[in-house]
């Protein structure tokens, strides 16, 4: 690899997750210390350590519960104790995506996919932002959307209404952390490859190849090269900016 965040300390939240996972790995792969962070997912998150520190790496897991406030600022803390009082890039990445129907859909369904994909992009922003704005060179913080935050899907009205909150939270920031040499933007996906997705959804799965021109699902390590890129001195001056890696299906007709 060619060590673009050599010398960086990162915090990755959701990264018991597949996109998580993919985007840790890539981090370390590219020299950063990660700070893997999961709430349940502990088995996973804890494998990817392993292997990053076989590799040579450095990784720390770390749980926390997302929708706490309180919680947020304490993983970002402990991230940044573990990295010797520095933090230089977040990625926001833990989330929810549950199925429901908009007029079916009680108030506590709503809030728990907010509380979960937005308001713990604001609480750990925040939080991150504040040992960052201390130290030199700042840092950066990527938010993981979706193209959803554009073209919803039936029964996502909850999750594509918090990841266009998430696109425009990305560019607020951007707007008010900059001042302090704090890019924040955001990545969107398409369709990510999951174990055991093609057997779940095979309808869908043959109706997305189609749609994209480039013929295949996403892989994690897609969406964590977009989340490095990012990261690194090559984006150092892009902020504001929400980047969609989804094979190019948005590029197709709509009807």
């Amino acid at each position: 690899m060619s060590g673009l965040l050599e010398g960086q300390v990162a915090l990755v939240t959701g990264a018991g997750g597949g996109i998580g996972r993919g985007i840790a790995a890539r981090f370390a792969e590219e020299g950063a210390g990660v700070v893997l962070h999961c709430r349940t997912a502990v088995e996973a998150a804890g494998r990817v350590a392993s292997r990053i520190r076989d590799s040579g790496g450095r990784a720390l897991v770390l749980r926390a519960d997302l929708t706490d406030e309180d919680a947020c600022r304490r993983l970002v803390t402990e991230a940044a104790e573990w990295g010797g009082g520095r933090l230089t890039a977040l990625v926001n990445n833990a989330g929810v995506q549950p199925t429901r129907e908009l007029p079916g859909m009680p108030a506590a369904d709503w809030r728990a996919v907010v509380d979960t994909n937005l308001t713990s992009v604001f609480a750990c922003t925040q939080a991150a932002a504040g040992i960052m704005r201390s130290q030199a060179g700042g840092g950066s913080v990527t938010h993981v959307a979706s193209i959803e935050a554009t073209r919803p899907a039936p029964a996502h009205a909850h999750y594509a209404a918090s990841k266009a909150a998430v696109r425009m939270h990305a560019r607020a920031a951007a707007l008010e952390y900059g001042g302090f040499g704090i890019r924040v933007n955001s990545v969107s996906p398409g369709l990510i490859h999951r174990e055991g997705l093609e057997e779940a959804w095979p309808e869908g799965v043959r109706r997305w190849e189609r749609a994209t021109p480039l013929g295949r699902l996403g892989r994690a390590e897609n969406v964590g090269d977009a989340c490095v890129f990012l990261a690194s001195g090559l984006a150092s001056w892009i902020s504001g900016h929400d980047l969609v890696v989804d094979g190019g299906v948005s590029a197709g007709p709509g009807w």
